[in-house]
């Protein structure tokens, strides 16, 4: 039997096991709400079909199986927050497209040492800096191929390409369209008739968090590698063509636009402008003759399926909401919600770690974003602190290949196994876990 077909099969006996196993603790329609997302995520990671086409079989199942209509389904896949990602995939393209992000990361690595502890600093510092603008998969994509080539010494080459993975995810976090996770907060946010963290905002509450972990990931990753030469490690040190300078003078002012345009209560209401237009305006610009550098034939670079995997993601969390088992599941978990605020976000933060560790961070906290919100709610506890707190710990799963996308794309250089990402790995998420617990409850919560 073809491999693929095998894989849908699993994922429908799967689905079905999850259905039946369901049946016991929720209604029939969550049962069969739950038994789909057993079916997406098992297809989502073994790859039985591409990610496009099962990110958009919602649309299909949800109206079939009486979860969810289809208009409401269908809905969640044109929120604004996705053509916000689409401005910043447009930018991503353009940046790729004429080398900018290698000149970058060879202007990064020029300012640490030429030490193994340095090399390692600075890509992940490079990883970290692109990614808090561009997606942290199209940062891993951008340089993890650099890093495959700077070296033929394997202890370092794999030090390399987890520094440039590790560092996308926790760069990825900085700004809101760093990762897809944040997006996904931030349309869930907007569902909720939440405040929305302004893009200022959010980089004040998350940059000290990541300077942190990049300073503990690069100090872990450099143990055991004394002795290890580096002298051959020589990156290019290229100057900028006036197409890369016009580029970096645009993305320079689309940052001044956005911080200008952010709001400082109560001392200043900002410009008012909406940040996804602005995000998608930008993009848009890329195409304008003599200021941009696409045609439209660039925009087959854009990964399209990562935005169905958003609206699967919105359409599973309106799903959630409508059949009521977010707040069923969150009822099972009202035990937590007596323990005092510190422990509830301590047990957030594990469960949200290490359950992504098994599935896709985008589907995952898709489906957890309403029953944190739930959960919540039954604690009194401050909404955004705890669903911030979740979606970064949704970003920080260092394991796995499948838990984020760098770790994937980092697995696919044949370089690094398994073994070793989940030895260095564990580690990390132990070290996140920790990290974001004690700067969300000593930091966060007073300036959320």
């Amino acid at each position: 039997m073809d491999k693929n077909i095998k894989h849908i099969v699993l994922g429908i006996v799967l689905g079905l096991i999850g259905f039946g196993l369901a049946l016991f603790a929720f209604s029939p329609t969550q049962a069969k709400l739950l038994g789909v997302i057993v079916f997406l995520v098992t297809l989502w990671t073994n790859e039985g079909l591409p990610i496009g086409v099962v990110s958009l079989l919602p649309i299909v199942l949800f109206p079939a199986l009486g979860v969810l209509e289809t208009g409401a389904t269908t809905a969640n896949y044109s929120k604004s927050t996705i053509f916000l990602f689409l401005g910043g995939f447009l930018l991503a393209v353009a940046t790729e497209k004429i080398n900018l992000h290698k000149v970058i990361a060879s202007k990064i690595t020029a300012v640490f040492p030429s030490t193994t502890l340095g090399l390692i600093g600075a890509l992940a510092t490079s990883a970290a800096v692109l990614s808090s603008f561009l997606s942290n998969t199209t940062t891993a994509l951008l340089l993890i191929p650099i890093a495959s080539f700077l070296t033929e010494d394997m202890r370092l080459k794999v030090r390399l390409i987890l520094a440039i993975a590790y560092g996308a995810s926790i760069g990825g976090i900085i700004t809101p369209i760093g990762t897809p996770p944040n997006l996904i907060l931030m349309g869930f946010m907007e569902s909720k008739g939440l405040e929305l963290i302004s893009f200022t905002k959010w980089m004040g509450l998350t940059i000290p968090l990541a300077v942190i972990m990049l300073i503990l990931m690069t100090y872990v990753l450099s143990i055991g590698a004394k002795g290890i030469d580096t002298a051959s490690i020589d990156m290019e040190h290229k100057t900028l063509t006036k197409e890369q300078s016009r580029l970096l003078k645009i993305l320079g002012g689309l940052i001044l636009l956005l911080l200008v345009n952010s709001p400082i209560k109560p001392y200043y209401s900002g410009l008012g402008l909406d940040e996804k237009v602005i995000l998608l305006s930008f993009g848009l610009l890329m195409f304008v003759p003599k200021i941009g550098f696409l045609t439209w034939q660039d925009n087959k670079r854009v990964p399209y399926e990562i935005m169905f995997l958003f609206g699967a993601g919105f359409a599973i969390a309106a799903a959630f909401g409508k059949t009521g088992l977010a707040s069923a599941i969150a009822t099972h978990l009202l035990v937590i919600t007596s323990l005092p605020p510190f422990a509830i976000l301590l047990c957030v933060a594990l469960l949200i770690t290490f359950t992504t560790e098994v599935t896709s961070n985008t589907a995952l906290i898709s489906i957890a974003l309403p029953i944190i919100y739930s959960l919540g709610q039954a604690s009194n506890m401050d909404m955004t602190l705890i669903l911030m707190t979740a979606t970064i710990c949704a970003s920080y799963a260092f394991m796995l290949p499948i838990a984020t996308p760098p770790n994937a794309i980092a697995m696919s250089t044949g370089a690094v196994d398994v073994k070793t990402m989940a030895k260095y790995g564990l580690v990390f998420n132990l070290i996140g876990v920790v990290a974001i617990i004690a700067v969300s409850y000593f930091f966060w919560q007073y300036f959320i």
